[in-house]
């Protein structure tokens, strides 16, 4: 009898790319999607409380963090007899902060686990002529026919246990210093405050009238060009509302936090 397989993936696109891939290649796998962004906000277990707090007041969250539909209890008596696959990639801060989460949780069950950290994926040859194979950031940027042409759940293999404590140790010390962010710095995950990217927004502002969506996705862009997804949209929006509250920016038309982006910006005329 085959063994049924449970994939754990911390994004709702990853989980979306990957149920599509395993469903055009005839697989019938379970996918259970777990996607708070641990990246920024309180990260502290013991004070879940202080994170919905510090949500509402910097993103303007009143509900409870979403939840996937696909989304239970991390309970290993939920799956008897499962193989139980994590998904990781340490070049995004989302999918690793998720992952270690789902790790100090889940305890001594074994799993296995694909990290695409390093792995070079061979584009579709339905995409255009032949390419050299590329990395890729995370599984929230892999197109589902990338993830089944390369049958990318083939990697899965048992986490070490040296490796798994490593792995503890990075959000035991990240809990600790529980800051407002998370990034990746030379290869590391580290704790950063929240102006961390401010500096990078400014550079992209001048003194003519830009999509404040448009700042955010050349932001976001520069980042994929280093092969990491650092940023996140809703945080960067959020901190191009504080620049203007702070007079550091201009706004063209006042804009509630949910369509800040639709907003246009550019350098105070008075700074």
């Amino acid at each position: 009898m085959t063994q049924t397989i449970v994939h754990f993936v911390f994004t709702l696109s990853g989980a979306g790319n990957l149920v599509r891939a395993l469903r055009k290649a005839g697989r019938k796998d379970q996918v259970v999607t777990t996607w708070h962004g641990l990246n920024f906000g309180p990260i502290d277990p013991s004070d879940p409380s202080a994170r919905a707090i510090w949500l509402e007041k910097e993103l303007g969250r009143t509900k409870p963090e979403d939840r996937a539909p696909s989304e239970r209890d991390w309970d290993d008596a939920l799956f008897p007899g499962h193989r139980k696959i994590v998904w990781l990639s340490r070049r995004s801060p989302h999918e690793y902060c998720g992952f270690l989460n789902w790790l100090w949780q889940w305890g001594d069950a074994p799993f296995d686990i694909i990290d695409l950290s390093e792995v070079l994926i061979s584009p579709s040859p339905e995409r255009g002529p032949p390419r050299l194979p590329v990395l890729a950031p995370c599984l929230a940027y892999l197109r589902d026919d990338n993830i089944r042409l390369n049958k990318l759940w083939d990697l899965a293999m048992p986490l070490p246990t040296n490796r798994r404590e490593q792995y503890l140790d990075v959000w035991r010390q990240l809990i600790s210093e529980n800051a407002p962010l998370r990034v990746i710095e030379n290869g590391i995950l580290v704790s950063a405050e929240a102006a961390y990217f401010d500096s990078q927004l400014m550079e992209l502002i001048t003194d003519d009238w830009q999509l404040v969506s448009r700042i955010i996705g050349t932001a976001m862009a520069s980042e994929l060009d280093d092969e990491i997804v650092n940023i996140d949209f809703e945080w960067l929006k959020q901190r191009l509302m504080l620049l203007v509250e702070r007079g550091q920016l201009e706004i063209l038309e006042k804009r509630s936090r949910e369509e800040m982006h639709r907003g246009q910006v550019r350098l105070s005329r008075t700074r």
